[in-house]
């Protein structure tokens, strides 16, 4: 029996066949699903990184920890986070993860807004050199 997402790889679904994956710096992404409203995204941080600390114009993200520990930045404030817990950065407002554990971490980012495209990161500081 095939399973939905070998069903829709087979006929050429959008919702598996088109959807962007990304390797970065401090780890990687893949887009889950993609829409005029929203874009959901899996994202996995390599023990010790993190990635820049930045905001956005046109969209707001909420995090869910699934595997792994780390530090959330708000805003200037450091809080611990670990799986089962979220956090939610509305427009405009600086944030950055840190992985501070010793195994992957793994958490879904929902961004909600006007405009979703990577173009839309205004980094104020990063580990890489990105601007």
């Amino acid at each position: 029996m095939k399973t939905i997402k070998q069903h829709w790889i087979d006929t050429k679904r959008r919702e598996v066949s088109d959807l962007e994956k990304s390797d970065r710096p401090w780890g990687r992404y893949e887009v889950l699903q993609d829409s005029p409203t929203h874009k959901v995204k899996c994202i996995w941080i390599n023990p010790g990184a993190r990635i820049s600390y930045q905001r956005h114009k046109q969209r707001s993200e909420h995090w869910f920890v699934v595997k792994g520990s780390g530090e959330v930045t708000l805003h200037g404030k450091v809080s611990q986070i670990k799986a089962g817990q979220s956090v939610d950065f509305p427009v405009g407002f600086l944030h950055r993860i840190a992985n501070t554990g010793t195994e992957e971490m793994i958490f879904i980012e929902v961004q909600t807004g006007t405009y979703f495209g990577e173009d839309d990161i205004e980094r104020v500081e990063d580990d890489f050199g990105r601007s």
